[in-house]
């Protein structure tokens, strides 16, 4: 192979890879450096000239002449100097051209090895500076494959990047199949033995608060902001928005006409419901907002302990509390305050003094009970994969469910044996939350625990709920009303009897 047709091969990897001139000249040094030392030695010293207007390479090796030889790799002696000019004395330097036809077969397998490195360094050196500020916007790609529940996903802007969406960050409600389009927002930057990895996620509030932003332009225009999000993936989802001009009303920009953008977000996540509240810098009013749709007749806070008291009516009790407690446990993630709920006779019963019933416990994030459990008490971690496992830092399932086999096996300590096991044990665990979670799906809703709160009204649940809580919030339109049956076509109108 020529000089001229390495220059051409090396012209089409750089505009395959996006590689600049600069880049290109040093990824030819390194290459041909490689493969002088495979044939000379490692301290080999060389000229390379590129001279690309004519498509040459020219390299030529030096040696400085010696009476004795240390290091063939960069000295001669006066002997051999002289061979090609009698007049070579010690301390001169042999200047010998070297052409491409002379490299053997490992010099130039050498010289592949040092160019697929720098190239791959070069990708992941692009790749850190591409998305280590893009942290929470939207990314779209196709899905490559679905391997152990979690999604690898091909970007459609930067196909060498690696990006997965773990098992714990989907909505479990979605099923996606390899060569579909999906969308996820970039949670962080994970790097891996492998180079960087992009960790994308669904289920991730700021999921939310990305699709806001592409469809609502004051957003993107930094007139609306949204200052707090508070979701259940696959079920609902609580926002606080707020403007920086008193001419646009926050709620009804992220509404939008006849509720077009909010449609469009909630299309994108399968249907979840969306409250939209105004953002208020006094914590009563915002708990006041944030238990939207129910009507608070009063609120008292105590700022030391950061617990609010909210006061509804009997018939607002159900509402303000929601599904479960889904309504009020939303509302205090939303608010950051600890709210406990009264009824009004409630409230007058006790004269207003101590709490009617205990806090709610916090709810955990969904999909991660399962994950929290510790290692030590999966049935099939055996003793000596468990002080393995524990030396190396992992503690709980959340940390080893992602790891891939490679990973697995390149942990201290870990043998053959115990990778196949663990590898094993994690995509049976796997494998049994994707069934029973389909299964739950295909199971018909069980009837509600009379005990609980009752739910609100059917016509509230059938369609995506989108609460303005302000008087000028723009609103949906009415369905019409019903009109009046028609008479029979054959029906003769009979007189009217005369006034008495």
């Amino acid at each position: 192979m020529s000089s001229t047709e390495v220059l051409t091969a090396f012209r089409e990897l750089a505009q395959l890879k996006q590689l600049d001139r600069n880049e290109l000249r040093e990824l030819i040094r390194d290459g041909v450096y490689a493969a002088l030392a495979k044939k000379y030695g490692p301290n080999v010293r060389a000229e390379i000239a590129i001279d690309e207007m004519n498509g040459q390479i020219k390299i030529t090796v030096l040696k400085e002449v010696v009476a004795e030889v240390e290091d063939p790799s960069r000295q001669v002696t006066v002997e051999e100097a002289r061979w090609d000019d009698e007049n070579f004395q010690v301390g001169d330097v042999l200047e010998t051209d070297v052409e491409f036809s002379e490299f053997g077969r490992s010099a130039v397998q050498a010289a592949k090895q040092r160019i697929i490195q720098r190239v791959r360094e070069g990708e992941r050196a692009r790749i850190r500076e591409e998305f280590a500020d893009r942290v929470g916007e939207l990314l779209s790609g196709e899905v490559q494959q679905i391997e152990r529940g979690k999604i690898v996903v091909m970007l459609a802007k930067f196909r060498e990047a690696e990006a997965i969406i773990p098992y714990r960050e989907q909505n479990h409600r979605e099923h996606f199949h390899q060569g579909d389009t999906i969308r996820a927002c970039l949670k962080r930057l994970e790097e891996t033995p492998k180079g960087p990895r992009l960790i994308l996620s669904r289920g991730d509030p700021m999921f939310v608060t990305a699709l806001f932003k592409l469809e609502v332009p004051e957003i993107q225009q930094n007139i609306v902001d949204i200052r707090a999000t508070a979701r259940e993936v696959g079920s609902r989802t609580k926002i606080a928005v707020f403007s920086r001009d008193d001419g646009i009303d926050p709620v009804g920009a992220c509404v939008g006409l006849k509720g077009s953008r909010v449609q469009a977000v909630v299309n994108e996540l399968g249907g979840e419901r969306i409250d939209i509240v105004p953002w208020s810098p006094d914590p009563e009013r915002f708990a006041r907002l944030a238990l939207a749709p129910a009507r608070v007749a009063r609120v008292f806070s105590e700022p030391d302990t950061k617990t609010v008291q909210a006061i509804v009516d009997e018939d607002q009790l159900s509402l303000a509390i929601g599904r479960n407690g889904q309504n009020v446990r939303l509302a205090s993630e939303l608010t950051g305050w600890k709210i406990d709920l009264y009824s009004s006779r409630e409230w007058l019963e006790r004269g207003g003094e101590g709490p009617l019933f205990n806090p709610l416990p916090p709810r955990e994030p969904e999909g991660e009970d399962a994950g929290d459990v510790p290692l030590a008490e999966l049935s099939g971690i055996t003793q000596d994969l468990l002080a393995v496992l524990t030396a190396a830092g992992y503690r709980t399932f959340n940390d080893i469910l992602d790891l891939e086999r490679s990973e697995i096996g390149a942990i201290a300590g870990m043998t053959q044996e115990m990778t196949e096991r663990l590898a094993t044990l994690i995509d049976e665990l796997t494998t049994t939350d994707e069934a029973s979670e389909a299964k739950a799906e295909a199971a018909p809703e069980a009837p509600a625990d009379p005990a609980a709160a009752p739910e609100a009204p059917a016509d509230q649940a059938a369609v995506p709920e989108i609460v303005a809580a302000e008087p000028n919030a723009e609103a949906l339109p009415s369905e019409p009303e019903a009109e009046a049956p028609p008479s029979e076509p054959n029906a003769e109108a009979l007189p009217s009897e005369p006034a008495a």
